[in-house]
């Protein structure tokens, strides 16, 4: 049964919807606000997350940040703002769709049901395998020579915008903006830490990698 996470303070809202989400066939578990809602992410790795954009504590695009480090779970931003600026951000921090209340249910399952279609197309083709090492998109596993290798979400994403273009130099500009967002395109640093720990945890001698290569000055490339 797919899992669907609230995270929203309108508690009358949470109540309507998650039983009609539930009327629908789905399980649905609700959260006030982004903090609980990080809690819910942990425990229950729900297969999609409604979230709302004005809440008190932490609000809907600094929780969305938060997640985006963490899980490529989709995610539907829920908001009374239906302006192109913030429609705009809510897609520029990863959301994968954005609806404006008020809005019908019917409408909002039927978005529901069309983002969670998008990620369930090309199953087995979803693979890349150079030498020994394979990244299965689907089932987000990395194995090495058949034994499973234990990434982060951002390290998973990470290696797979590298290995995509194997035997091209990827900069570090294009890496961030693909796996960190546009917002932070100021924050090449960030390619540089994540690589020294996928080196670790990918490579048989970190210092001495066989994959990841650096061309100083340029960027990354994956070479197997």
């Amino acid at each position: 049964m797919t899992d669907i996470l609230l995270i929203d303070d309108d508690q009358g809202l949470t109540q309507l919807l998650g039983d009609y989400l539930i009327s629908q066939g789905f399980a649905t578990r609700t959260a006030g606000d982004g903090h609980e809602g990080m809690h819910l992410l942990f425990d229950r790795k729900p297969d999609l997350i409604l979230l709302d954009v004005t809440m008190p504590n932490r609000d809907g695009f600094e929780t969305l940040a938060r997640i985006r480090e963490l899980s490529d779970v989709p995610v539907i931003m829920l908001t009374a703002r239906g302006e192109e600026s913030y429609v705009l951000r809510g897609f520029s921090f990863g959301a994968d769709d954005y609806v404006v209340k008020p809005f019908s249910f019917a409408q909002l399952i039927a978005r529901i049901r069309a983002v969670l279609g998008r990620g369930s197309k090309g199953a087995r083709d979803d693979v890349l395998s150079k030498a020994d090492l394979e990244v299965d998109l689907k089932s987000k596993r990395v194995t090495r020579s058949g034994q499973p290798l234990t990434l982060t979400p951002t390290e998973f994403k990470l290696l797979t915008a590298i290995m995509r273009r194997a035997g091209e130099v990827v900069s570090l500009e294009e890496l961030v903006r693909e796996v960190w967002g546009p917002q932070y395109s100021g924050e090449i640093g960030y390619v540089r830490r994540y690589i020294w720990h996928l080196r670790q945890k990918i490579e048989p001698d970190p210092e001495h990698p066989r994959y990841l290569y650096n061309e100083r000055g340029y960027g990354y490339r994956f070479q197997a």
